[in-house]
């Protein structure tokens, strides 16, 4: 029998459509279940399954955080080196995970221990915050054996006390952590309808002005500085360091700054333990405002932060601003809150039900009447029958379950009934209904009473680290150290500050810039470096500061063609730096015949002899109108010059009047 062919039928799929829905799924992925937080809990993904499994295997001693990347993995479908970073980024901040052993230092850079040697398990404040199973709602986890939630009820915003970072498919979020204190505050005052403000807080401290805060909103920024203080001589030391750098990339910045010359260093000595502490010596000559400036200006003991707050909204993406977020999490919080206090309400009512219904069991001898039941079904009736009388007592139906749970009670039970202490407890309980239902009808109130219950519990020690202040800025060319020299070779058309046999300009720094004029008319403006190609024949090199862009430059030049000359007088203005600018636009083949900046002399000018021409003219530069820089310029002649000498200005005024 031969065999059966396989069928040669394939299935043919559009390349574009295909690729554009796989990835819309990837980058709906990304967005949603791995970079972005959601604002509900203020938890990405992963650190969600992590308070979740730690809710799970919580007995309120610590486990070795092999075991809770173990236990998370059940629910997390990448591997364990993303959960265990996720675990000591939240163990170091230390807000949701109380730590044991060493989990490293995110002011130092050191890193945590293997997971195998440390432990941990919840705050005190995660468990009363984050969790109630009856205000849950899950889903499947990733292979289907197990649940978990799709967000936790928190009954505080999260992600504004410890910030957070993520990179999806075309967004990014960034929310800087907040003070808890002035959280809660906010939080208070949102539901109050009163005005708030509020400013990032970083746990590291230092000094941070927002005043480009703009809310948290997408645009702002906030510079962040080192604490610098003064010690002996030449001596700074560093007592906190800005919020996302370490100790030793802040060490390293400092010396890579020292290496190229920007600021002038003796040495460094880092004596961190358990709080920062970096002395920074530096060289005799050395003013020490100045270098601490410089400091500020090109090492990391001034970085900026640019928030951005992304966050999920019902499963989509929504920029948000910090106002926002605060005003969603009171009314986030009072809709928890009250589905809390409902849910309180409903067990209260059912205890009550279940109370009274044992206490007319037990007074009444309805247990009597089903000694001689031979059926459990007969049981249920006799017990109901007995009821019926006094249903009218009751709050809510008698229904099964409730005649079940009567046949439970146990004849020890019935034996030592108190009829005075059941009666006490159901006024107790009554009692409780009655707060719940007052605190029902004041959800504002009973809120911020939980939000001041969270204050007092939780807030000591946790007050603002970081000052907020107003920066002045500082001009980096004011501060750098100029310990290098800038020489020019104006043949080879070279400069550079490693040239040798070359002639001197002065001295620079590695940020500034130079500019340099050709004898061609071109001009160009570059970084200073150790050599670097201008063009053939170099007439003029300076550094080229700020300022100098006002500089009132002056120009002579001819067309080596024609013999006709030209003068201008121009600012440089704004230019871009390497390009090479052409300032002797109106000759096809130019040469500078004259240049000087920022003076106004007085010229002769000697025109080659020829019949029938006067030979000998008179400039005053200072008589001349200053126009941009792409200016053609004035034409001098339209024949050949011979020279041009400056003259004293007595001169001048002499041969003008002969003329």
């Amino acid at each position: 029998m031969l065999p059966l062919a396989r069928s040669s039928t394939r299935t043919t799929l559009p390349i574009e459509p295909t690729y554009r829905e796989y990835f819309l799924q990837y980058a709906s992925y990304v967005i949603t279940d791995r970079a972005i937080p959601d604002v509900a809990d203020g938890l990405k993904p992963v650190q969600r399954r992590l308070m979740h499994a730690m809710r799970v295997m919580d007995d309120g001693r610590y486990h070795k955080v092999a075991n809770i990347i173990g236990q998370t993995m059940q629910y997390h479908p990448h591997g364990d080196t993303s959960i265990g970073a996720a675990l000591v980024g939240m163990g170091q901040f230390g807000l949701l995970v109380d730590t044991q052993g060493n989990w490293g230092d995110p002011v130092t850079g050191d890193p945590a221990a293997a997971s195998r040697y440390i432990e941990a398990r919840l705050t005190a404040f995660a468990r009363e915050v984050l969790f109630a199973p009856h205000l849950t709602r899950y889903k499947k986890s990733y292979d289907g054996r197990n649940k978990e939630p799709i967000t936790l009820p928190a009954r505080f915003p999260i992600l504004l006390l410890t910030g957070t970072e993520g990179i999806a498919v075309g967004l990014s979020t960034r929310v800087l952590p907040h003070n808890f204190i002035e959280v809660v505050e906010a939080l208070k005052a949102a539901l109050c309808k009163e005005p708030f403000e509020l400013y990032p807080d970083f746990p590291g401290g230092g000094l941070a002005d927002a005043s480009d805060y703009n809310d948290g909103c997408n645009g702002a920024k906030v510079k962040v500085r080192a604490r610098i203080e003064k010690g002996e001589g030449k001596t700074i030391e560093i007592n906190e360091i800005p919020y996302g750098t370490h100790t030793s990339s802040l060490i390293d910045s400092i010396i890579s700054a020292g290496d190229k010359g920007k600021i002038k260093i003796s040495h460094i000595e880092d004596n961190t333990a358990a709080e920062v502490n970096i002395k920074v010596t530096f060289q005799r000559g050395v003013d020490l405002d100045n270098a601490i400036d410089a400091l500020y200006a090109f090492t990391d003991c001034e970085v900026a932060h640019s928030p951005n707050g992304m966050v999920i909204v019902d499963t989509k993406p929504r920029a948000m601003s910090v106002s926002d977020m605060v005003r969603l999490g009171a009314e986030s919080t009072k809709a928890l809150l009250k589905r809390d206090l409902e849910y309180r309400l409903e067990q209260l009512e059912l205890r009550w039900h279940h109370k009274s219904l044992v206490q007319i069991f037990i007074e009444n001898r309805i247990y009597l009447r089903i000694e001689k039941c031979t059926s459990f079904e007969t049981i249920l009736r006799e017990i109901d029958k007995g009821l019926k009388p006094f249903k009218g007592g009751l709050r809510r139906e008698v229904v099964e379950d409730d005649l079940v749970m009567l046949t439970e009670v146990k004849m020890r039970r019935i034996s030592a009934y108190d009829a005075e202490r059941a009666q006490e407890e159901l006024l107790a309980i009554d009692k409780e209904i009655a707060g719940v239902k007052k605190n029902l009808g004041n959800l504002t109130k009973f809120t911020i009473a939980w939000f001041d219950h969270l204050l007092e519990a939780y807030g000591a020690g946790r007050e603002r680290r970081t000052d907020l202040v107003t920066f002045s800025a500082i001009q980096a060319v004011k501060v750098v150290e100029r310990t290098e020299k800038l020489f020019v070779d104006r043949r080879s058309g070279f400069i550079g500050t490693a040239l040798k046999n070359a002639e001197e300009i002065g001295p620079c720094s590695s940020i500034d810039d130079v500019i340099v004029f050709l004898e061609d008319g071109g001009m160009s403006v570059v970084k200073a470096e150790e050599k670097a190609y201008i063009g053939d024949r170099i007439i003029h090199v300076q550094v080229f500061r700020p300022e100098d862009r006002e500089s009132v430059f002056n120009l002579i030049y001819e067309d080596r063609e024609t013999g006709k000359a030209w003068i201008k007088r121009f600012t440089i203005g704004g230019v871009t730096r390497g390009k090479l600018y052409d300032l002797a636009s109106n000759a096809e083949k130019a040469r500078v015949l004259y240049f000087v900046v920022d003076q106004e002399p007085c010229l002769y000018v000697k025109l080659k002899k020829k019949p029938r021409i006067r030979t000998d003219l008179y400039l005053g530069l200072g008589e001349l109108l200053v126009k941009n820089r792409g200016a053609g310029g004035n034409v001098l002649t339209k024949h050949r010059i011979s020279s041009i000498k400056v003259i004293s200005a007595q001169k001048y005024e002499e041969k003008r009047g002969e003329l």
